[in-house]
């Protein structure tokens, strides 16, 4: 009886639940209804929409004195501001796609250096672009950009307006140090002050990837500051900041002057130079170099991380090239665009087939540096050329890279990731592009040359042997200033403090020596790779501890070797 009371009780309390339910499901629905209808009723209240966007923005959003009837002048002096608005927003966003860039050269050098190293190679990284920052904002920016003069794209910059010159041939800049010199508070120079920034950042990280696996840290930061303070903003006075080598067509008449319009010369061959420098004062990594003179395979721990850096690296290069107009309203970008990602992309494939073809194989490491490659070629160029320039010059610097690698081998330069090669060689090329490929539909009034006339900047295929002797003129000075500088300095880094980690610290890896902490600490490196170095009076041969094939602790070793 009791059981079922119970059974009882339980089935009023299912009917009561679905009373209540049943009731509560209809009286939301009947609230839903009154809403929407109380919402159709009112809508005729209020002002309809404008879904496609044709109403929005008129007269009425034009600033004037009486608003809704702007005169001539406001109408004028609002475009104006809203033409260089465009501008700043462009140019900053493609600062941004730049600084970008940063974690494709960190995950590119990681993973083409050993895993013992990691930690230390993307530690240099990150450093590199906050002394560059500093450095560069310091002095750099006064040095490269003081005397600028007008840029008219950012509203006139009108602070940059001092060169120091001799004779008329423009040297250095000395307006906005600190940002602040010269009245270098402004709107305009600030946009260029991080456009420009950035650029230069890309130059202080070139050279840690050549310097790689070897160097002390120290050094990479002094490094940092010299390259960011003097090597590169110098320069880059001389080809951007209206100094001498761009007046070599207004003053000389050699074509356009000296043109490089987003840095194959400026940032990729200065920043090449410098690694080139640092790479041949270090020497090269203990073991890379066997008895024959052959180079030992060092293969890089992570070639998945270098993959995904290089693609990073391409997609920055969008706001690398295409954002050097300073202008979202110069409608060239698209032809900039175009030409950048196709010499990549031509670079990645020349590189791939070619080694291919050489070696049997199309290795992943050559691929990646055969699109750094074109998309470093094609930098100078990109606004001067069509579409078929751009495809011969990519596919020329994959020839290149992989040329270029294989030379320095051969007389024992050691390059860890590949960037003389990619960056200095191919910076080079670049250059040189310029003078041979420029088309003459782009560039009226380029460096204050030309401006009533037909045609910009034309290269030696195109009618101009004038252009590509300015271009031959960069080439040099790139090659004196950039390499010539870098090697006086690091001779002189080297015997002040020495910038090669000890032959210990260099077998063990850099990472708990130099930067007190491990990359991979959940993991045992091991290797069976074995080197001669010094000892005593004679050579022995030692283990390369961790030399970069990675296992999990307490695993059994099964790692190739």
């Amino acid at each position: 009886m009791r059981d079922r009371g119970v059974r009882s009780q339980a089935a009023r309390v299912r009917k009561e639940r679905k009373v209540w339910g049943g009731g509560a499901a209809r009286l939301l629905l009947g609230l839903v209804v009154v809403l929407a209808v109380a919402a159709l009723a009112v809508a005729p209240a209020f002002a309809a929409g404008d879904p496609s966007g044709s109403a929005t923005g008129g007269i009425a959003d034009v600033p004037a004195a009486q608003a809704g009837h702007p005169t001539f002048q406001e109408v004028a002096q609002a475009t104006g501001h809203a033409t260089v608005g465009i501008n700043f927003v462009w140019t900053l966003l493609a600062g941004f796609l730049v600084f970008f860039m940063q974690a494709g050269f960190a995950l590119v050098e990681t993973g083409f250096t050993r895993a013992k190293n990691a930690a230390h190679t993307i530690a240099m990284n990150l450093m590199v672009f906050l002394v560059g920052a500093i450095g560069y904002w310091l002095v750099g920016f006064a040095l490269q950009f003081g005397g600028v003069g007008r840029i008219a794209a950012l509203g006139g910059t009108p602070p940059l307006s001092g060169e120091w010159s001799l004779g008329g041939w423009g040297l250095l800049g000395h307006s906005g140090f600190l940002l602040t010199s010269g009245g270098a508070y402004d709107v305009g120079v600030f946009a260029l002050f991080l456009f420009q920034m950035v650029f230069m950042d890309t130059a202080v990280t070139i050279p840690t990837g050549a310097m790689a696996e070897r160097v002390k840290f120290a050094a990479v930061v002094a490094s940092s500051f010299f390259i960011s303070m003097v090597l590169y903003p110098v320069f880059g006075n001389w080809l951007w900041g209206g100094g001498w080598l761009a007046q070599l067509g207004s003053r000389l008449g050699l074509g356009h002057g000296a043109v490089d319009f987003a840095g194959s010369g400026v940032v990729h061959a200065i920043g090449g130079a410098a690694g080139l420098a640092g790479a041949l004062v270090l020497g090269p990594r203990i073991g890379r170099y066997g008895r024959d003179g052959k180079p030992r395979p060092m293969p890089g721990h992570d070639i998945p991380m270098a993959i995904l850096g290089t693609v990073i690296l391409f997609f920055g290069w969008f706001g690398f090239n295409p954002g050097s107009t300073l202008a979202g309203t110069d409608l060239r970008i698209s032809v900039v665009a175009v030409n950048t990602m196709m010499a990549g992309a031509v670079g990645g494939f020349a590189a791939m087939v070619y080694a291919w073809l050489r070696d049997g194989k199309p290795d992943p490491a050559m691929m990646a540096n055969g699109v750094l490659a074109g998309l470093v070629a094609i930098t100078a160029p990109s606004a001067f050329v069509n579409s078929w320039s751009a495809v011969i010059i990519g596919a020329v610097a994959g020839l290149l890279v992989y040329e270029s690698i294989r030379f320095f081998d051969r007389i024992h330069l050691d390059d860890p990731v590949g960037a003389v090669s990619v960056h200095f060689t191919n910076g080079l090329w670049g250059v040189l592009s310029v003078g041979l490929f420029a088309d003459g539909t782009y560039g009226i009034g380029w460096n204050g040359v030309g401006a009533g006339a037909a045609r910009g900047v034309t290269g030696l295929f195109f009618g101009d042997p004038g252009q590509l002797v300015a271009q031959l003129c960069e080439v040099a000075v790139a090659v004196l200033w950039g390499f010539g500088l870098s090697y006086l300095f690091f001779r002189t880094l080297d015997a002040v403090m020495g910038i090669r980690v000890s032959q210990e610290t260099e077998l063990a890896g850099l990472d708990l020596p130099e930067m007190g902490a491990l990359a991979y600490p959940d993991f045992v490196l091991r290797s069976a790779e074995t080197a001669e170095v010094p000892f005593g009076h004679g050579r022995r041969e030692v283990a390369l501890e961790g030399a970069g094939y990675l296992g999990e602790a307490g695993a059994s070793p099964s790692a190739p070797s």
